[in-house]
């Protein structure tokens, strides 16, 4: 049996994969015109943000199961795995705390001016320690918007370890349960932006939909106030990120993940001083690469085995992807 290993994946993975008889191959590069070259004789595959398009898994003539290396599927043409009767898994959970690390340390870095006062250190401008606006997180808002796992690690972080208060808008979460977490539910995302100092975003994408977080939703955000986006790209309106900083009205924005990845050099939220950028890194710590390889190796074993794996995002083709 043959897996087809689109993007680099942890190594702990791999033997995993190897000890139970699974060849790994790679492609030529990880475009998805290599990848539809290379998927022809295999058994599995595992991507990661370069995803799995339609004509790729056309040409997965033997191809038994489509591994995620994450939580997102929205790279993944799930409705044509679906009409091939292909199930599609992913690793929900795996790489939580990691990007929830990641927020709080952009948090931070953003609170402290962390990036502009080395830099100050090195020109030998010791005096940018008068300069105002430093801050603490304790006793700041912080506004989650999505709480699935990533979410609700946040959310414990901010207010155990840092004494942040924390509102919810989860619309799919009932507000009792976010309640009973210690968190304001709210029912309406534009309550959340206007009190929170930060707002952490951990909603999916939605294809087609529209940025969740667009001019009139940023002009609703409390002034001054923080926007951190590890979850997907296409949740903010970069474009008008970008201006709504240049203008002062907020202030500054931690950027994990963009509409286009990687960016390119002119891209709007690049140069501005009050940004901390990070190349779709938060799911990237040794602990977190090591639980997803394994977790999505696992699946893919199991699948080949002919047993269910754990985490199938398109239930439906089980009854005879199997067969």
């Amino acid at each position: 049996m043959k897996c087809l290993i689109v993007q680099p994946i942890h190594q702990q993975g791999i033997e995993l994969l190897q000890r139970a008889g699974i060849a790994c191959v790679t492609p030529a590069s990880a475009s998805m015109a290599d990848v539809a070259k290379a998927i022809g004789d295999c058994d599995a595959v595992i991507t990661r943000n370069a995803g799995l398009d339609g004509a790729a898994i056309a040409a997965g003539a033997r191809l038994r199961i489509i591994g995620s290396h994450g939580a997102g599927t929205n790279m993944v043409d799930v409705a044509a795995a679906t009409a091939a009767g292909i199930p599609v898994v992913n690793t929900p959970g795996a790489n939580a705390r990691s990007v929830a690390e990641l927020v709080i340390s952009m948090a931070l870095a953003l609170l402290k001016r962390t990036i502009a006062l080395d830099a100050a250190v090195r020109a030998g401008n010791w005096n940018a320690r008068y300069e105002p606006g430093l801050r603490e997180l304790a006793g700041a808002t912080l506004g989650v918007v999505g709480f699935g796992q990533i979410g609700r690690s946040v959310a414990e972080i901010a207010h155990k370890g840092f004494g942040m208060q924390v509102r919810v808008y989860s619309p799919s979460v009932p507000a009792a349960e976010i309640e009973q977490a210690g968190f304001k539910a709210d029912q309406d995302l534009a309550d959340l932006l206007r009190n929170a100092d930060i707002v952490s975003l951990h909603r999916p994408g939605n294809p087609g939909a529209g940025p969740l977080i667009d001019a009139a939703a940023l002009d609703r955000m409390k002034p001054g106030s923080l926007l951190i986006n590890t979850a997907r790209g296409g949740l903010v309106d970069e474009r008008a990120l970008a201006e709504a900083l240049k203008a002062g009205r907020l202030g500054g924005a931690g950027i994990d993940v963009f509409s286009t990845e990687p960016p390119p050099a002119d891209h709007p939220l690049i140069g501005l001083p009050n940004v901390v950028l990070a190349p779709h890194a938060g799911g990237s710590t040794e602990e977190a690469l090591i639980r997803t390889a394994v977790a999505v190796a696992e699946q893919v074993i199991d699948a080949l085995r002919g047993e269910r794996p754990a985490h199938v995002v398109n239930p439906a083709v089980y009854a005879h992807a199997m067969t």
